[in-house]
């Protein structure tokens, strides 16, 4: 008999949501299954762990206590619920703020008056992510030299959660990125492209273009974000362009599937239900993913108020 899909495109046996529950560990051998081969039980237990092998994280998840929601088919906690909820509010909070009254860096790149250095610097900010401490934008200000010098910048500091800096890896990703800029005749002209484009077309494109050595998904999509709402760059993300950071998985949590094409459109139908712009949830899904890490507020001081977060709230029935 061939094997069936479920309703998630997947094969049922490998669904989590759709497959049969596993029988007790009394019946879970049936009298016609072979015994565990020994030897090749012990070779498992006593074989070192492969340097390419999977490790498996547990991620920090409340208790089902029977919370449901088709918008977020993947949550099966009240708590749960209630934290993305806060974290939407949050994250929304913090696109106005950057619109209408940016944080200190932020506000330093959108008055800028030549914008090869107010695009360099954003380009810093996102790439080495503001920090939790008292002076979220130290790193960034030490690592800077002027776009014009032609210098690298001392990336021997302090980074942010959402950093897409390895230090392994050197200058190697700053490189890249002037690189890039200098073959189009400068970051300016990179990053219009086309004058038929759209802002959301913009969007997807540069994204596509940022796609550096070690330019991670987390920084690019902040880096548009960020000039989008500063008014720098006429772009506007449609998207979460989901690829392989944490944003991604708390996703594949929340919505209960792993294809990218549908991860993306009920993203997209959660953020038209509870009215907030799709890149809010950008930022809300990476705080949403592990509390135990710490929140990423990216040195805003933004507070949702208690009306915006009731209606998220309320949406989402807690």
């Amino acid at each position: 008999m061939p094997p069936s899909f479920c309703r998630h495109n997947r094969f049922i046996s490998n669904c989590p949501i759709c497959r049969q529950p596993d029988p007790p560990a009394g019946q879970r051998r049936s009298s016609g299954t072979a015994a565990p081969n020994r030897a090749t039980s012990a070779r498992s237990a006593g074989a070192p762990r492969s340097r390419n092998a999977v490790r498996v994280r547990k991620l920090s998840q409340a208790a089902d206590d029977g919370f449901r929601n088709e918008l977020i088919p993947g949550v099966k906690a009240s708590a749960d619920a209630e934290r993305l909820a806060a974290e939407l509010a949050f994250a929304t909070a913090r696109l106005a703020e950057l619109a209408a009254d940016p944080p200190e860096l932020y506000a330093q790149i959108g008055a800028e008056p030549d914008a090869e250095e107010a695009l360099w610097l954003a380009f810093l900010a996102a790439y080495l992510s503001p920090t939790e401490d008292e002076d979220p934008f130290a790193g960034i200000r030490t690592a800077h030299v002027p776009w014009s010098s032609g210098e690298l910048p001392d990336l021997g500091v302090a980074l942010g959660m959402r950093t897409s800096h390895d230090r392994s890896h050197g200058d190697r990703t700053v490189l890249a990125y002037r690189a890039w800029a200098q073959r189009s005749g400068g970051q300016q002209v990179a990053l219009s492209g086309e004058g038929t484009w759209t802002p959301e077309r913009r969007f997807d494109r540069l994204f596509e273009r940022l796609a550096l050595p070690g330019f991670g998904r987390a920084g690019r999509y902040d880096l548009l974000v960020t000039l989008g709402r500063l008014g720098v760059v006429e772009v506007r993300a449609s998207t979460l362009e989901l690829s392989d950071d944490a944003t991604t998985i708390a996703a594949k949590r929340v919505f209960g599937i792993g294809d990218k094409m549908l991860l993306e459109r009920r993203a997209r139908d959660l953020a038209d239900a509870i009215e907030v712009p799709i890149e809010a949830l950008d930022h809300a899904l990476f705080n949403w993913a592990a509390p135990e890490r710490g929140r990423a507020t990216m040195a805003s001081t933004a507070v949702a108020s208690d009306d915006e977060q009731a209606a998220i709230a309320g949406v989402l029935g807690v």
